[in-house]
């Protein structure tokens, strides 16, 4: 199944979710009017739509992700590296080592990382 897009209001959403879920949608509401600032429509719209698109649950004012932080950030990745590096992991590797300092233990647990 391919992860579906997800915009980056929802993605903020999301990490909200990931972090108290299965949580009430009424105390999802509160919780994002105190941390995006959204009125309780605005929540109960984006639950909508992320509901009808799979990627999370609304069932008994009950809302639960059905994809995890790791599929969504691996798909944004993944659609980032195809949109700016032509799908090149060594262009994104270098432009990020040229713009990152990186430890000596930042380079090894990169290099422990290829090496799998």
């Amino acid at each position: 199944m391919e992860t579906p897009k997800i915009f980056e209001s929802e993605y903020r959403f999301c990490l909200i979710l990931w972090k108290y879920e299965p949580i009430n949608s009424t105390k999802l509401a509160r919780i994002c009017k105190e941390e995006l600032g959204w009125s309780r429509t605005t929540t109960f719209t984006v639950i909508r739509r992320l509901s009808d698109r799979g990627v999370v649950k609304n069932e008994n004012a009950t809302v639960t992700s059905l994809i995890s932080k790791e599929d969504i950030q691996v798909a944004q990745m993944d659609e980032m590296m195809e949109k700016v590096f032509e799908g090149s992991l060594p262009a994104f590797v270098a432009a990020f080592a040229r713009r990152q300092e990186l430890s000596e233990e930042e380079v090894q647990e990169i290099l422990r990382i290829i090496g799998k």
